[in-house]
């Protein structure tokens, strides 16, 4: 018999036990996946690109800025394209179907981050075709089951139409995917133009600039110099990378980061207790068991080894199940909550699992190790 299927059967001892014990850590791993995706991809902090500037009012995101700001910061000779977005919320059909609105330049944004949104020239052709004209976000186009060519109607939440209304009706001239998995394709993208000339109030004003430097220059630097330029104006702004943004944006309403290291670390804990608790339990009851295997000639070293590699296959097998689990709900739902599973953070719930493994078999393999044998036969 190998090492590994005596290791096995000895874990499936009682199947019973092993079950609930694998079942309890598939479900702190299934906590794990999901805050850790949900962290990861939060409103595409993920995919936020630490080179892509914006440049926001700093009074704060609702603090519209003056579209006359752009040829100022155009001509910094580090900068290579701006563009701009103004951000529209409502809903559709019913308040609870929130979706969002960027209107901007197409050409812009396809200048200043398209590789990143995933747009091509003939998306931005499509857009362009007609001031109603928007794209949609593959993420949130399934959602909703939109289709290229259908009409929408979104109601706006604080941003009035000109005749008074509030109702913005759009149709989709095309889909883009992103760049990646880790990419927010959970909004919209429509003419600035289109909404500006119909809107009540704010007109020619954008709530974010958005900088894309050239090649070798430092994102730091040049967000300094641009604060520097409107420090003194009426309107001093805020740059950010666009991760930084993003990130700020979530610190908001919570620190969303301590929520989840909170609810990790006390899931691990309370799986630390039960494991560590079981198996001192389960080694006792091989007492004897292990005195026969110490006089046929395992060595301490082997004892031990046999208790670790017993919990790391537990671990193994239930760990496994819970990220798998993970895995699936991001695949099923990760487009509308944001949620991505990457390879860093399954790498880390692999790193986490070995450690638990190792920490929760160490204290009965340690006792196994130094029973002696006489001590034992006299269990029997």
């Amino acid at each position: 018999m190998t090492f590994f299927a005596l290791a096995r059967k000895n874990a499936w001892r009682k199947p019973l036990r092993t079950v609930l014990l694998m079942v309890s850590i598939a479900v702190a791993f299934l906590i794990y996946g999901l805050t850790a995706s949900f962290l990861n991809g939060a409103q595409g902090t993920a995919g936020a690109s630490d080179d892509i500037l914006g440049v926001t009012s700093a009074g704060g995101r609702t603090q519209p800025l003056p579209m006359a700001m752009m040829a100022r910061i155009a001509a910094d000779p580090d900068v290579a394209a701006v563009g701009y977005v103004m951000r529209l919320r409502g809903f559709v059909d019913v308040e609870k179907n929130v979706v969002a609105i960027s209107a901007g330049d197409p050409d812009r944004l396809l200048a200043v981050n398209g590789k990143g949104l995933g747009l091509t020239p003939a998306l931005v052709e499509a857009i362009g075709q007609a001031r109603d004209k928007v794209l949609v976000g593959r993420a949130l186009a399934e959602a909703q089951g939109w289709r290229v060519g259908e009409r929408v109607t979104v109601t706006a939440f604080d941003m009035a139409r000109a005749d008074g209304g509030r109702e913005w009706r759009f149709e989709i001239a095309g889909i883009f995917e992103g760049e990646d998995a880790t990419t927010d394709t959970y909004f919209m993208i429509a003419r600035y133009d289109y909404v500006n000339a119909a809107r009540a109030r704010g007109k020619d004003t954008v709530d974010a600039f958005i900088v894309r430097p050239h090649a070798g220059v430092a994102p730091g630097e040049l967000a300094v110099r641009i604060d520097t330029l409107f420090a003194n104006s009426a309107t001093p702004t805020r740059t950010q990378s666009e991760k930084q943004f993003l990130e700020a944006f979530l610190r908001q309403y919570a620190d969303t980061g301590l929520i989840v290291n909170l609810v990790v670390g006390a899931a691990f804990v309370t799986l630390l207790m039960i494991v560590v608790n079981t198996m001192v339990f389960a080694v006792r009851e091989r007492t004897f068991e292990i005195g026969v295997l110490k006089t046929l000639g395992f060595s301490r070293r082997g004892i031990m080894a046999l208790i670790l590699g017993e919990t790391l296959f537990v671990f193994a097998v239930g760990g496994g199940l819970g990220l798998v689990l993970a895995k699936l709900a991001t695949l099923l739902a990760g487009p509308a909550l944001g949620l991505v599973l990457s390879l860093p953070v399954l790498a880390k719930a692999l790193a986490i699992l070995a450690a638990l493994g190792l920490a929760t078999g160490a204290l009965p393999a340690f006792n196994a190790m130094r029973t002696p044998i006489i001590k034992a036969f006299r269990t029997r």
